[in-house]
This record gives C-alpha cells, structure tokens and sequence, in this order.
C-alpha cells in the first residue's frame, strides 16, 4: 500500500475493552501470545505515517466516553481525543452485551471498525452474537491478533483523514 497518498496528519483510536490489559497471558490457546505492546509496534512499523492512540479500559463508561470524544471532532468541540480520523475497537465481552456502547458507535462519525481475535461465530452461544457489528464500518472476526493490522489497513483504504 502506498502511503504516500494518505494525510501524514491520520489518526486511529484503538480501544481495547475488557480484559484486553491481559493479551499474551490470558488464555494464549484463543488470544495468542502477543502483547498489545507488540501488536502496536507491528502497527507502527508497517504504518509510521500514522498517528496511534490506544486506550484500553475494563470499564464501560470509559470506552463510550473515548468514543463521544473522538466524534466531538466533528461538532468541532476541543477535546482531548479531537483528531481522532477512525477507530478499532475490540470491546471484548462489552460486544455481546452492551447495549450503550453500541448506541455510541451508532452515534460516531468517524468510522468504527469491530475486531475480535477469536472466531466468536464458533465460540459459547452467548459469543456468538455482537451488538456492534450492524453499526461499524467493518467487522474482523478470527483472524487473531493480525485483525488490528487488518483493521488499519481497512481504515487507510477508506480514505478515512484525507
């Protein structure tokens, strides 16, 4: 992909929700053996150009708070997240349950794109279903950890920043 014809100024969110703090120690037969740490360097080695804000939060407030944030860009209202041009979200179990966060992912103006490392279609029956697909841009499911990469890689196609 050439990056040369994207805004140097492109910004992604990536927001992690619930137990997404213990990636590479938590249950590395489904979420692998990656750290978020090492996701994010893999990220900004393939993409340097971009902006990477990660924000990762075992509480439900915090995740709608920093998506309300990122779409206050768009009314123009300063806020600490205002140059936010997409988001990737795993919201974790928050996907499967939460029926406030998927109304701030409605709400969004910036593209939101849902990742899952597992495979939730194959998961306990009450993974199988998310809240949050039918109002993202895209949804990644099983691909593992390489679904953030894919996640931006979808975000920078879109054009999303030009």
């Amino acid at each position: 992909m050439n990056l040369s014809t994207f805004n140097s100024q492109f910004s992604i969110l990536i927001l992690n929700g619930p137990n997404l703090n213990r990636l590479g120690t938590r249950k590395p037969e489904i979420y692998g053996s990656k750290t978020m740490a090492q996701i994010l360097l893999d990220i900004q080695r393939t993409w340097p150009e971009v902006h990477l804000t990660y924000f990762q939060s075992n509480h439900e407030g915090d995740l709608i708070d920093k998506i309300q944030e990122a779409n206050d860009k768009i009314s123009n209202v300063k806020c600490q997240m205002s140059n936010v041009d997409g988001i990737v979200l795993n919201a974790g179990g928050y996907s499967h349950t939460s029926v406030a966060l998927r109304d701030a992912v409605e709400e969004c103006a910036v593209p939101v794109v849902e990742v899952h490392i597992s495979d939730i279609t194959k998961r306990e029956p009450f993974r199988q279903h998310s809240l949050l697909t039918d109002v993202c841009a895209y949804s990644i499911i099983g691909k593992g950890t390489k679904g953030y990469e894919e996640a931006v890689k979808y975000l920078l196609a879109a054009g999303v920043g030009d």
